[in-house]
């Protein structure tokens, strides 16, 4: 695997596997890699000839009282883990390369009616801040295709609506969450869990599953829907977690499902302890 730090050696890479008519599939990353993001590699190593990876701790997607100064940074241990995993090119630039005006003075990129719902309204510009920073990146690496994790679901939808409205030639894939044995969903913000919180933090995950097999058992009214929200907010705040929201969306708006949707996805974000965990189920209901 090779390692730079800089655009014009990422293009240079890639404009020779391109005019070789190697396809090229890219897994972008903010470093602190696990199982999940190893998932990721071996999917993009099965649909291209050629992987990129990066490691940037953007800035643009942090909240002035969030974590950027004390997000895990582990370089070496990621190096190894992107070559075991297949990746051909690791990109790991510094901010600058990405943001040489700074990223307080960047143009950003915003997708309306998705940055601002869930996830959006407790982190104010947290997407325009990941659209901006993955707009550049596609902008700099120009792969035929980009694979990013369904547990960050409404990541993913941001992403794809803003490839489709820029017509970016980049395709979108999403890769199912990997999750450990007792169902928590794997993140970086895990090792911020306490033991005692650890053992509670898969309860998200069984909520999750208990309104999926609700909904699909035919208890899916708006009623239904409500009730089924309410009980599960109040069930995890009684375990102790601090819940921003547990809610029953269209997985292709993100917006309250009508009585037609016949694809829902059940997304929740609570924090306990220092750790902020998201999660989701998507529910086939036709």
């Amino acid at each position: 695997m090779e390692r730079v730090g800089t655009v014009a050696a990422v293009r240079r890479a890639v404009s020779e596997w391109r005019a070789a008519g190697q396809t090229v599939a890219f897994v972008p990353t903010m470093g602190n890699l696990h199982d999940g993001h190893v998932a990721l590699l071996r999917l993009a190593r099965k649909k291209a000839k050629r992987v990129v990876s990066s490691t940037f701790v953007n800035p643009m997607q942090f909240g002035p009282n969030e974590d950027f100064n004390h997000y895990p940074r582990t370089p070496s241990r990621d190096s190894e883990l992107l070559t075991a995993a297949g990746c051909d090119l690791l990109f790991e630039p510094d901010a600058k390369e990405i943001y040489p005006l700074g990223h307080l003075n960047a143009t950003r990129i915003d997708v309306p009616g998705l940055t601002d719902i869930l996830c959006g309204a407790f982190r104010p510009g947290h997407f325009a801040g990941v659209a901006s920073v993955v707009a550049r990146l596609f902008n700099i690496v120009q792969p035929n295709m980009a694979i990013f994790g369904e547990k960050d679901f409404q990541q993913l939808a941001v992403i794809r609506r803003m490839v489709t409205d820029l017509q970016i030639p980049v395709q979108v894939i999403g890769a199912p969450t990997v999750r450990a044995s007792d169902g928590l969903a794997l993140s970086s913000r895990n090792q911020y869990l306490l033991p005692e919180e650890r053992e509670l933090a898969p309860r998200l995950y069984q909520q999750l599953v208990r309104v999926a097999e609700l909904l699909k058992s035919g208890e899916n009214s708006r009623e239904d829907i409500a009730r089924h929200e309410a009980e599960s907010r109040a069930a995890l705040k009684a375990d102790g977690f601090n819940v921003e929201y547990f809610s029953v969306r269209s997985a292709e708006t993100l917006h309250a499902p009508s009585l037609s949707t016949e694809q829902m996805v059940i997304l929740v974000a609570a924090r306990i302890g220092k750790a902020r965990l998201i999660d989701n189920v998507q529910v086939e209901l036709a």
